[in-house]
């Protein structure tokens, strides 16, 4: 089967209505395009001559890249919006968990919390897939790198879906569920298996996901800045994952004030995008995944993480001290 027919199959099957990729709509433009650029130009076959249609294409130019544009951006607003419910309630206890679950007007139903996690990885993948292909079809046309520049600019507006840190989440929780389902031996569905945890031979940790033959997702977990495996993992909105100390210091704030209170000019340490610290997102699943992974390192970092707390904090105040006495 094609996949642009299973890919039709697998949103039309969804209970909800969810944007999606029009993969159709969208070949259709190329087609046109294509059709209309070989009836109006008398060009030999050569890829050096047809290369000039990307540049000069306003059926492409005008329709295919602002259609995919909106498209993507409306996948992982979804996503993420989802992603990020789901996981504000697995992660909640007590009398806040049931009040989220009142809130949102859902039952306090784990296997259904289960199922949606494994959808909405699956919803990611298979939307990656059809942007991937889509793209490669529209550099087959036009013998161009066009579509793979505009995936570089996607991933610069953080409409990538691969790039959503709330991805690199629901791979930890179905890991560590899986964790949870092995003691427990509870009879509940089959999780998701294209997950998972894995070491190199230095010990260094990734995730990893695979679906569809196609799309294979793997995130280093080894922190640019310290070279070791993330502790207290933050994902910056550039997607760029580091130790929560280490951003802070790249960021020029201390752990006392956090990333928010970061400049806008900073700067992420990997692709130099400025204003991605705002907005960063805590790994919290992650979290524990390596905290369960890695337990002595764990707690070697957790003890020199408290010691250098203490510090921060305590040089904080005295700078607080020293400003309200006008020292």
């Amino acid at each position: 089967m094609k996949f642009c027919k299973k890919y039709q199959e697998y949103m039309q099957g969804q209970q909800k209505e969810l944007p999606g990729v029009g993969l159709k709509k969208l070949k259709k433009i190329l087609k046109k395009c294509r059709t209309d650029f070989e009836s109006h130009q008398e060009l030999d076959r050569s890829p050096s001559a047809a290369h000039h249609c990307p540049h000069h294409c306003p059926v492409c130019d005008g329709t295919f890249f602002p259609s995919l544009l909106k498209e993507m951006s409306a996948v992982v607003g979804c996503f993420n919006e989802r992603a990020q419910k789901l996981l504000e309630l697995h992660l909640a206890s007590g009398f806040r968990k049931y009040f989220i679950w009142f809130k949102g007007k859902l039952q306090g139903n784990h296997v259904a919390l289960m199922q949606e996690g494994k959808d909405l990885v699956t919803y990611a993948l298979i939307n990656a897939t059809a942007v991937r292909k889509i793209l490669k079809k529209y550099d087959k046309i036009h013998y161009s790198n066009q579509g793979q520049a505009f995936r570089s600019q996607a991933q610069s507006m953080h409409i990538e879906i691969l790039q959503s840190p709330w991805l690199c989440e629901l791979m930890a929780f179905h890991i560590n569920l899986r964790k949870t389902k092995i003691k427990s031996k509870k009879d509940v569905p089959a999780l998701f298996e294209g997950c998972s945890l894995t070491f190199d031979d230095g010990d260094k940790p990734s995730l990893s996901c695979e679906l569809f033959d196609s799309v294979k997702l793997d995130i280093d977990l080894t922190c640019s800045i310290c070279l070791d495996t993330v502790f207290d993992p933050v994902s910056l909105t550039c997607g760029h994952i580091f130790c929560y100390i280490c951003a802070c210091s790249a960021a020029s704030v201390s752990i006392v004030d956090g990333l928010k209170a970061a400049e806008p000019k900073e700067k992420c340490p990997l692709c130099r995008e400025a204003g991605v610290y705002e907005g960063a997102v805590h790994l919290e699943e992650l979290n524990i995944l390596l905290s369960q992974s890695c337990s002595e390192y764990w707690e070697e970092r957790l003890q020199s993480e408290r010691v250098e707390r203490i510090r921060q904090t305590k040089q904080h105040w005295e700078y607080q001290c020293r400003a309200f006495m006008g020292v």
